[in-house]
C-alpha cells in the first residue's frame, strides 16, 4: 500500500471505530464498543504507518 492509501484507510477505521464505540455504548453494548475501540485503534496505526513511508520517501 502507499502512503496516502494508508492514511485513507487509517481515517476510515479510525472513524468507523469511533461510530461504532458510540452505538456500542448507547445501545450498553460492550462487544461493540470494544470492536469500535480496537477498530479505532487500528486506523490510528494506519496512519502512522502512512506518515512513516512519507517521511523514508522524503528520504
Amino acid at each position: 500500500m502507499s502512503a496516502m492509501t494508508d492514511k485513507i484507510s487509517g481515517a476510515a477505521n479510525k472513524a468507523t471505530g469511533t461510530v461504532k464505540e458510540k452505538i456500542g455504548k448507547a445501545t450498553d453494548d460492550t462487544d461493540l464498543q470494544a470492536e469500535g475501540a480496537a477498530q479505532r485503534l487500528k486506523g490510528s496505526a494506519q496512519n502512522v504507518k502512512g506518515q512513516a513511508k512519507d517521511k523514508i520517501n522524503k528520504i
